[in-house]
Order: structure tokens, then sequence, then C-alpha cells
């Protein structure tokens, strides 16, 4: 549920820009209608309908992710405030200049901001922020709670150049292309990423606890 609810945005951005792209003249005139006042210039093309359409609901999503956490009396955690200043700023700066680029950066930012925030808390400060994300879940050596916060970092970074390989040029002006990899390419990635790594920490976490019942069965012999 966590993992839905985390996609919210994601998930409805790709709904609503493929409905619009699908309908461009309904789009196009909801998009006047709405956001006309918004756009520099007060124009915008009914190509350019879909993505300003799917942003707009995208800001408003993030926005009633943070609202519905505050209602339950959740803490809000800095990943998605971070989120949320990310959208709003590039994608208002998408509506106001009608400009698609701005929104496809988006992915990119918030990605090396997170690698950015893990290096800093490490190098900067010496808090592993991936150990007190997962420490309550799993138990490692502290060596190689090192290793994941460098994994992480390295991941964020490379992830955020593959979103501008993949906006810029592998689907240069094929907007819908990009959208497809934006939920279900980088999700993927993600998810295979968590596997495998899962995959790698399993043996240090069997040896991490090995001592322990093996120094057990000693005492009942």
């Amino acid at each position: 549920m966590k993992f839905l609810f985390d996609l919210f945005p994601v998930i409805l951005f790709f709904v609503v820009y493929k409905f619009a792209d699908g309908h461009q003249d309904a789009a196009h005139a909801l998009a006047v209608q709405y956001m006309g006042g918004l756009v520099s210039g007060g124009n915008l093309t009914p190509g350019q309908s879909p993505i300003m359409l799917a942003t707009a609901v995208g800001i408003v999503a993030t926005v009633l992710q943070i609202l519905y956490l505050l209602a339950r009396g959740r803490k809000v955690d800095g990943m998605l405030w971070l989120s949320l200043g990310v959208i709003v700023v590039m994608g208002g700066a998408t509506i106001y200049f009608h400009n698609e680029d701005f929104i496809k950066w988006k992915p990119t930012i918030l990605y090396w901001a997170f690698g950015l925030a893990l290096f800093v808390a490490q190098f900067g400060f010496g808090n592993n922020l991936m150990r007190k994300v997962m420490e309550a879940q799993i138990r490692l050596p502290d060596a190689v709670w090192t290793k994941v916060g460098y994994a992480w970092m390295a991941f964020f970074a490379a992830i955020g150049v593959l979103n501008l390989v993949m906006a810029f040029v592998v689907f240069k002006g094929n907007t819908g292309a990009w959208v497809n990899f934006k939920l279900f390419g980088i999700t993927g990635i993600f998810f295979a990423f968590v596997v495998i790594q899962t995959l790698m920490l399993s043996k240090y976490m069997e040896e991490h606890e090995q001592p322990q019942g093996h120094g057990h069965g000693k005492g009942d012999a």
C-alpha cells in the first residue's frame, strides 16, 4: 500500500496524459479553460495540452498526499516534502512556459537531490540515512551499511542520468514514450535494484545473525 501511495502522483500523471493524448481536442478545450491564465502568453496548442494537464494533476496529487498524511496526524517525511518542492517548481515552469522540458527534468533533479542528501549526511555529518530507514527491518554489520549507503548514492546518480538520456536522446520528440518510461521503466529499475540488493544483503544478514545462534547452541551443550 505504501508503494502504491508513493506512486500515486506518477500513476495519475500517466493516466491523465494518456487520456488527454487520445482526446486532444477535449483536452485542449479543458486546458485553455482552466489553465489559460497560468500560461505565458495565454496560448496552448492541442499537442501541448496533454502534458500541461498531466503536470497540473501531478502537482495536485502530491499536495493531496501531504494533506492526507497531515489530516491523519502522520509524519510527512523529508523525501515527500522535497518531491513537492521539485514538482511545484518544475511543474509550474512547465505550465507557465508551456515547455515540457522542465517536467522531464523533474525526476532527475529529484533523484540527484536524494543522492546529494545521502552524500552530505554521510560525509558531512556521519549519518547513514539508508541505515536509519532500513535498520528497523534488517540487521547488518556497520561496514555493510556503509556500502549500502554508497550503493544508493550511485543508484540515484545513475538513474538521474538515465532519465535525461531517455527524455532528450532516446525519446526526443516523443513525450508519450518518455511518459511510459517514467512509470514502467523507472519503477521496474527501482524494483530490480531493490531485489538485487536484497539478495546480496541476505548473505551478510545470515552471517551477522549466525554467531548468536551458534553461541546459544554451545551453551545448551
